[in-house]
């Protein structure tokens, strides 16, 4: 490779587009790179343990002025005004770089920032669009809204017919409870994100030169990643951290808050459970769940007779939550934390179950892990991930909600007792999780597809 190349990778600072994106700036300078990670002035701000590694350096561009005070907008106006002002200040960065006797010579963007992509144009700079979802899903946003025969190129969908299906190759026939919830007209985020993806589609088909990088590996997508006969698709992943595929990457040992106050180590913990006994809790860092799952997940869970580490981001430890949780006796069973280093986790020998949101992140990671999942997707494409792990990997279950979108305890238990249990269905998902926990491993060894795919991406640029 070049050893003068200088990548820029530009990302929103939610936790979800921040974890892949970094791993990719380390894979890179670790390649012999410079790699400047971009973000907001607040998304940086809140980075406090930044990895260190050569050739790795870190950036910040604010939207409008101060980016730190979002919880007062709504999504809509925080992506408009990001729209708005988000070009000439990523210009700005470019040109700042260049004077300083760093030019950048290309520049990585995730979704939701279309825009960046003509500001690296403008620049003369070539780009790369880095799909921090799955293939599939990146497939149906090319069915929605590709410019020769896409769903809506017209304005005009019948997706909310509940008769509407959609086949992709590899994957048994999708319903529309089962394709990205914001691609639903009736969505509270539709017209922000059909705007947003029909911007993408537009800046990779008027690129005669389009490259798509995708956190995906060939083996578990290889349907999907051929459906794209235009572009050049390339998939570099699992981004997660190589500590656990290498070695390349240093743990942390974090803390967490019991469920009463006390500082208390959640790793001590779970080392003092048995093998395979814990079931794991968390539904990732963006949206939270409604008062009344979170009932349902804890009565499951008491029920349920097993050890639990959850996962609560608003968790207050000497809240009337707590209390409540006190009174059913949780302290005799489970750990509540804010926060926890999830790949760590997931790696523990105690863990045995990982009941998750299936974002894409955290599907990966328990791939990689071989950790069957309890999947209680929520909203976007968390829907077609649970579908995948459940219908296409054999990794897990989908746990069935009622018609609030609630998934009862019941439902959760049965989940449980088949993904932990001694069955014929459990050993075949653990079975399952072992084939891709190998498999995604040897992707990113040296000499393994995704590893040998980002070399060639190197040597072409």
């Amino acid at each position: 490779m070049n050893k003068h190349h200088h990548f820029m990778i530009v990302s929103l600072p939610a936790q979800g587009h921040i974890n892949p994106t970094l791993q990719l700036a380390k894979n890179l300078a670790r390649a012999g790179a410079r790699v400047t990670f971009a973000t907001t002035t607040g998304g940086l701000r809140r980075m406090r343990n930044r990895p260190t590694v050569d050739g790795l350096f870190f950036e910040s561009f604010t939207y409008e002025g101060n980016d730190d005070n979002t919880s007062k907008t709504t999504v809509d106006d925080y992506m408009a005004r990001f729209k708005q002002a988000g070009p000439g200040n990523l210009a700005r960065l470019l040109d700042t770089c260049s004077s300083q006797g760093h030019p950048v010579t290309f520049l990585v963007y995730t979704i939701m920032l279309p825009w960046a992509a003509d500001v690296a144009r403008a620049s003369h700079v070539p780009s790369a669009f880095l799909v921090i979802q799955c293939a599939a899903a990146f497939a149906i946003y090319h069915h929605f809204f590709n410019a020769n025969n896409g769903v809506h190129k017209d304005g005009v969908t019948d997706i909310n017919d509940p008769s509407f299906s959609l086949k992709l190759p590899g994957v048994p026939l999708l319903s529309h409870r089962e394709i990205p919830s914001f691609l639903i007209p009736s969505d509270h985020l539709n017209s922000l994100m059909t705007g947003i993806l029909r911007d993408h589609m537009e800046v990779l088909e008027k690129d005669p030169n389009s490259l798509v990088l995708i956190n995906t590996f060939e083996a578990l997508e290889e349907k999907q990643l051929k459906i794209f006969p235009n572009m050049n698709i390339i998939p570099i992943g699992p981004l997660v951290p190589s500590a656990f595929s290498d070695g390349n990457d240093a743990t942390d040992t974090s803390f967490g808050c019991d469920l009463f106050g006390k500082s208390k180590d959640y790793l001590a913990w779970l080392d003092s459970k048995a093998e395979r006994s814990v079931v794991y809790v968390s539904f990732g860092s963006i949206a939270g769940i409604s008062r009344e799952q979170k009932e349902e997940i804890l009565e499951a869970l008491m029920q349920s007779s097993r050890p639990f580490l959850w996962v609560i981001r608003s968790w207050e430890s000497e809240g009337e939550e707590a209390k409540a949780m006190k009174d059913k006796g949780v302290e005799e069973r489970g750990l509540v934390v804010p926060w926890c280093t999830q790949t760590e986790v997931l790696f523990h020998k105690s863990i045995g179950c990982f009941v998750t949101h299936c974002g894409w992140n955290s599907t990966l990671e328990s791939l990689v892990a071989s950790m069957p999942i309890v999947a209680c997707p929520q909203f976007s494409d968390q829907l077609t991930n649970a579908k995948l792990v459940e219908e296409v990997w054999g990794t897990g279950l989908r746990a069935q909600a009622n018609e609030k979108k609630v998934v009862e305890r019941e439902e959760i238990k049965r989940c449980l007792e088949i993904v932990m249990g001694g069955g014929e269905r459990g050993e075949e998902i653990r079975k399952n999780a072992n084939k891709w926990a190998s498999l995604a491993v040897e992707a990113m060894k040296e000499g393994g597809s995704s590893n040998c795919n980002l070399k060639k991406f190197l040597e072409d640029i």
